[in-house]
């Protein structure tokens, strides 16, 4: 119990680590499995936030499709399942998962951040001019720059007669 409230109040990201003695028998031996869960939570109030049922399954079952084993449907992730792997095979996943090999990892200086493995989620396609759209702003920032200059003036007036009056 006591962990669990440590861990609730911890303010920073918290990595788990597990180790998997049994896969020095496998393809996997000089691989490691990167898994970041930053954006899969329930926010449960302003300042806390925790996992579902549905979302410890589905963290378990990348953990199980990595293995190459069944996953498990019970606590009913299966609708996060088919987004992510639709196919049921495990797939590196940007923003979420990735295998590395150790050769990657220390080019990486042995960093285990799986942030700097999983990498960002794919955006959005961008359906914008980002030229038209710079032009915008920038014609928005020009106004707002005049009008900040209009208002800087009034200013330096205004203190200017302030100060003429208390010399008065």
């Amino acid at each position: 119990m006591r962990a669990a409230r440590s861990l609730r109040s911890a303010r920073s990201s918290s990595s788990l680590w597990f180790l998997d003695r049994g896969k020095a028998k496998t393809d996997r031996k000089d691989k490691v499995l990167f898994v970041d869960a930053r954006a899969t939570f329930r926010q449960v109030d302003r300042a806390h936030r925790d996992f579902t049922p549905e979302q410890i399954e589905f963290i378990g079952n990348i953990v199980r499709l990595y293995r190459g084993e069944e996953p498990e449907t019970v606590a009913g992730s299966a609708a996060l399942m088919a987004d992510r792997f639709p196919n049921a095979k495990y797939v590196d996943v940007p923003g979420l998962c990735r295998v590395a090999s150790l050769s990657v990892i220390e080019a990486q200086g042995w960093s285990l951040n799986p942030g700097r493995f999983v990498g960002v989620p794919d955006g959005p396609p961008d359906d914008f001019d980002f030229v038209a759209r710079l032009e915008e702003l920038n014609e928005e920032l020009e106004v707002l720059n005049a009008g900040a200059h209009k208002l800087e003036d009034s200013i330096s007036r205004n203190i200017a007669r302030i100060q003429q009056q208390e010399s008065a």
